[in-house]
């Protein structure tokens, strides 16, 4: 069966930088092809680029992920009906979810014994990281405010508890769509992710190294106090070029979004911007792990974006044997252009897959022209709108 898989391969460098700390607090790494790279975990990117969607999607078009799912039904809850006072919404928010969900919402123990005993009680939580959307939340809203007024059994009658559950699992948003949604209570609701993205790792031999720093009090007396630093520390940090690496199935993604979210448009808009919105977000987000003490704002300079008609490749093999920065071959950039110039056609030759697979390059500097043949080279705003457009086409077939 034919399949539309998009890929997104990227080459980054990052400059002194601590992306993705341990719990050491040192940089994430990782050994592969028998030497230690710098790794950024996908999670830490799948993060940001999720946080980037905030910039260029309407709020209606995305999911919160939270604990206190409870506290943001209620927001809602007051919202459609002002004379349910807070503290009842709250339960009527817990019950409604957890009739949704299978999960058990109820008041941390640890917030439990240190609250206030004069105040009011601390608002109810999920036992673990709960994903609705904001029309999933809209819809239990109503749900929970019609409860309230027909009355505690309002949730004991099985039709009313089956379109609570239905309601948690129709209109995913965009990043549900993307990422998957695990309740592990719940595990009929449950939604399979249409991306991956693969942990991020250096081209090269990576070692990580520690800055030593110190910090003036700007009120010591020179004349009466010593003279040393008010504070002493150490960060450690790496540089290093990554080669980054996400793939979408386009058509689980069509089938997590389902009609979309907006009434008036095509079936297959949805999923054509959650595509263009992924890859745009994922090129340009960066983890913001001590990103004010380096300030390593930097961009891919190397992109190579594939659809395919079956199973995704990863590129990454073309690294096994690290690069190795000389005067007389240049940088780490320009090495990896080259490997994956040379890697990319051999591999999808050698399996009889680079017939009828559109690729766009965007590259920069001179360091990445052992790109140019792999594809046709666009800026990143026509490169998404040509990507988009190719799988809109695709999809009015599918």
């Amino acid at each position: 069966m034919t399949r539309t898989i998009l890929e997104v391969h990227a080459l980054q460098t990052v400059p002194p930088s601590c992306l993705n700390r341990d719990d050491t607090g040192a940089p994430k790494s990782a050994v592969y092809g028998g030497v230690p790279r710098a790794r950024v975990s996908s999670q830490a990117w799948k993060r940001a680029t999720r946080r980037g969607f905030h910039d260029l999607l309407d709020p209606s078009e995305l999911g919160v992920r939270t604990r206190r799912v409870a506290e943001a039904l209620t927001e809602r809850i007051v919202r459609l009906d002002g004379s349910i006072e807070e503290t009842q919404a709250w339960a009527l928010a817990a019950e409604t979810i957890q009739t949704a969900t299978g999960s058990k919402i109820e008041t941390p123990k640890r917030k439990a014994d240190t609250k206030d005993k004069q105040g009011p009680p601390p608002a109810p939580e999920s036992k673990y990281l709960m994903f609705l959307s904001a029309h999933q939340l809209d819809n239990l809203a109503e749900l929970a405010v019609k409860a309230h007024g027909e009355g505690k059994d309002f949730f004991k009658n099985k039709a009313n508890k089956d379109l609570a559950r239905q309601m948690a699992n129709v209109r995913h948003s965009v990043d549900i769509a993307l990422f998957g949604r695990m309740v592990a209570d719940g595990a009929d609701i449950n939604v399979d992710a249409a991306a991956q993205v693969a942990h991020a790792i250096s081209v090269h031999r990576v070692d990580n190294e520690s800055d030593y720093y110190t910090a003036v009090d700007d009120w010591k007396r020179r004349e009466t106090d010593d003279l040393g630093a008010g504070m002493i520390g150490t960060v450690e940090f790496n540089s290093a070029t990554l080669y980054r690496y996400a793939a979408v199935d386009i058509d689980l993604l069509r089938r997590n979004l389902g009609a979309g979210l907006r009434e008036d448009e095509p079936l297959i808009q949805p999923v054509r911007r959650a595509a263009e919105v992924f890859v745009e977000c994922f090129l340009t987000s960066l983890p913001t792990g001590k990103i004010n003490t380096f300030g390593n704002h930097t961009l891919p300079e190397a992109v190579v974006v594939k659809l395919r008609s079956a199973r995704p490749i990863s590129f990454v093999g073309a690294f096994e044997e690290p690069c190795r920065a000389e005067p007389e071959i240049g940088g780490h950039m320009r090495q990896s252009c080259e490997r994956l110039a040379e890697y990319v056609p051999e591999i999808e030759c050698a399996y009889g897959v680079s017939q009828e697979t559109p690729t766009w390059v965007l590259r920069v500097g001179r360091n990445t022209e052992a790109l140019s043949g792999l594809g046709t080279e666009l800026a990143l705003s026509a490169l998404v709108t040509a990507v988009g457009a190719e799988i809109a086409q695709r999809q009015s077939g599918a």
